[in-house]
């Protein structure tokens, strides 16, 4: 498997329009376990059930580097008090069981605590985080950090169109000399990483849950993306690549102008076929996130956004707002994302979740209808 893509094209396998949400899951999780009873039983892995194909809207993916930089970045965080953390809450505990039980002991391990200091002081660093999703692969990364801080950042090195814009990306998150310092830690001590664990688990990983994103596929292409193509569309997020990333939680990476595709979302990747509902949640909390953002922008005074009340509001306001999209559109996971979110605050969810999320995230009337408004008018064309 490519490390810069784990897609692969197998033969389309046409669903009825009228299929619904219940059906399309009970269809695939049929499949995909019938292709896992297939493969235990085949000498070679068996073509997967639904189709990956790279010319798809939103095609659904996996990239080594994205997962490796975002590794990279949820060993840096020990803050588990956000009510949507920045990464799966388990995450970080699971990486250093699964490298203790191998007995492997990296340069990232090493200077852990100088990483994380960086970030510590310098809280932009956090921001970084998006800088692998402009590039396509490992090699393509490995090559423009080594050049970017092997040159000082010196424009004249960068001679090809791909140097060029990796430079642009690199210096727009790491201007400083003290910045490209951590960024020459952080990725030599990630290259190490790569080498001794990293890339040896991320395979194991795509092997293990290749009927995951079949099942993602499915549910995604088949019925959700449909009924929100137009909401996207009106939203200018048209079309782009979807990354299954995991390290990622609740919170995914909504990335856009990257070139010919429009955006990079990344959202978790979940562990089982049946999870995968999990992955269409955050892709709803991340897509309304521009309405919600405009929302908030003309709710909150400058004051209170240098206060950081803005950034509160959208936090909470994704959460809502991908639950409006899903009761207007796709109404047939709403409980099961009002849960997802719930659990992911470390709230065990009720008889009502959709009203216990309500609560758990409250929002001013004015912006909480204005959100809903918004999202009708969006899918309308208004």
């Amino acid at each position: 498997m490519p490390s810069s893509l784990s897609i692969r094209t197998t033969r389309h396998t046409t669903r009825r329009a009228g299929a619904t949400w219940t059906s399309i899951v009970a269809t695939t999780l049929v499949a995909t376990a019938c292709a896992s009873s297939n493969n235990a039983a085949a000498s070679a892995p068996q073509e997967a059930v639904i189709v990956r194909q790279r010319d798809m809207t939103w095609p659904i993916k996996t990239r080594e580097n994205v997962d490796l930089w975002l590794h990279g970045f949820a060993l840096l965080q020990l803050d588990s008090t956000a009510k949507i953390p920045l990464f799966r809450r388990d995450y970080r505990d699971e990486m250093v069981v699964r490298k203790n039980q191998s007995n492997v002991l990296t340069q990232f391990d090493a200077n852990i605590d100088r990483l994380r200091s960086g970030i510590t002081s310098n809280p932009r660093m956090v921001d970084a985080q998006f800088a692998a999703m402009y590039f396509p692969s490992v090699e393509a990364m490995r090559t423009t950090i080594t050049a970017y801080v092997g040159t000082n950042a010196d424009p004249r090195a960068a001679n090809t169109p791909a140097l060029q814009m990796g430079f642009s990306v690199l210096a727009s998150y790491f201007p400083s000399a003290a910045d490209r310092a951590w960024l020459s830690l952080f990725a030599s001590s990630l290259w190490d990483e790569q080498d001794k664990y990293y890339h040896s688990y991320w395979m194991q990983t795509q092997r293990a849950r290749g009927n995951v994103i079949d099942s993602v596929q499915a549910l995604w292409q088949h019925l959700m993306r449909p009924r929100i193509q137009r909401f996207l569309n009106n939203t200018q997020q048209a079309n782009g690549d979807i990354i299954l990333s995991p390290p990622l939680g609740g919170e995914g990476r909504l990335l856009s102008g990257t070139g010919s595709k429009s955006y990079v979302l990344a959202v978790p990747f979940p562990e089982r076929p049946a999870d995968a509902a999990q992955s269409m949640y955050v892709i709803a909390h991340e897509v309304v996130g521009n309405v919600v953002g405009h929302v908030v922008e003309d709710n909150v005074s400058p004051a209170q956004e240098r206060e950081g009340l803005g950034n509160k509001l959208r936090t909470i306001g994704a959460v809502r707002g991908g639950l409006m999209l899903l009761e207007q559109l796709v109404p047939e996971p709403a409980d099961g994302y009002a849960r997802y979110y719930l659990q992911t605050a470390g709230i065990k969810p009720g008889t009502s979740p959709k009203t216990q999320l309500a609560t758990a995230f409250p929002l001013p009337d004015a912006i909480r209808s204005e959100i809903a408004r918004q999202v009708e008018s969006v899918q309308g064309g208004i």
